[in-house]
């Protein structure tokens, strides 16, 4: 089992910023992707950013240029962060971490997912 602790997000005005956190407590070998999802009302869930442990980072369009996903592996933590810049009311949306890998080389490939965060940007 892979915990995902968030953190940030919150309510901000148009053109302002937010920093979103995810950590997880596992293997830095373990997680292979490690991202950000949002699902607006009444929207599927999209990918906002994602990023691999080898590679470059992957950008849904609607942000590119916006916002800015990293990543710090630190020993038994993984860490993404979502910097959001320029914020659009379009980007409220309830925002999930995601991850994704294997435990072991040989184990069963698992997909885990935060409790999500509210970002709400107003108008």
């Amino acid at each position: 089992q892979v915990q995902l602790v968030e953190s940030g997000g919150g309510l901000v005005q148009a053109g302002g910023s937010l920093r979103l956190s995810c950590a997880a407590s596992v293997s830095i070998f373990s997680i292979n992707t490690m991202g950000w999802y949002r699902q607006a009302a009444g929207k599927q869930r999209e990918l906002v950013a994602d990023i691999a442990r080898v590679g470059s980072p992957n950008y849904g369009d609607s942000v590119k240029g916006r916002f800015t996903i990293s990543r710090d592996n630190v020993k038994n933590t993984v860490t993404v962060s979502l910097q959001m810049n320029s914020l659009k009311p379009e980007d409220t949306a309830v925002y999930y971490c995601n991850a994704k890998g294997r435990l072991t080389p040989l184990s069963a490939p698992f997909d885990y997912w935060g409790q999500g965060t509210q970002v709400t940007v107003s108008s």
